[in-house]
């Protein structure tokens, strides 16, 4: 089963962060353009013309982190979109925010 046809299973914090060989094979099934930052969150980063188009992907983003419960940081400015992704109960990465981010590649 695809990634992005999980579902994001809400963190309590009682689970420990994914360790970097528990990372590899999940970064293996996600988009190339996402970066495992100090084994701690995903950021990528979508270029685009303008404002308002940004703004509109990050709307279609945020409505994904509502039907999943499970939401992302944004940066938001002119013709640029940032997002960052990790579980803060736990102040790492879980299983969850490889789908997250594999359900955001489909956009």
């Amino acid at each position: 089963m695809e990634l992005s046809e999980k579902r994001c299973i809400p963190c309590e914090g009682n689970i420990p962060p994914l360790k970097e060989e528990e990372c590899a094979p999940l970064l293996e099934k996600i988009d190339n353009e996402w970066d495992l930052i100090s084994v701690h969150h995903l950021e990528r980063e979508w270029l685009f013309e303008n404002f308002i188009t940004a703004l509109d992907f990050t709307n279609k983003l945020g409505v994904i982190c509502e039907e999943e419960g499970h939401h992302a940081d944004f940066e938001i400015g002119w013709g640029r979109v940032k997002v960052k992704i990790y579980t803060h109960k736990i102040d790492g990465l879980a299983e969850s925010d490889f789908i997250l981010a594999s359900k955001f590649d489909k956009i």
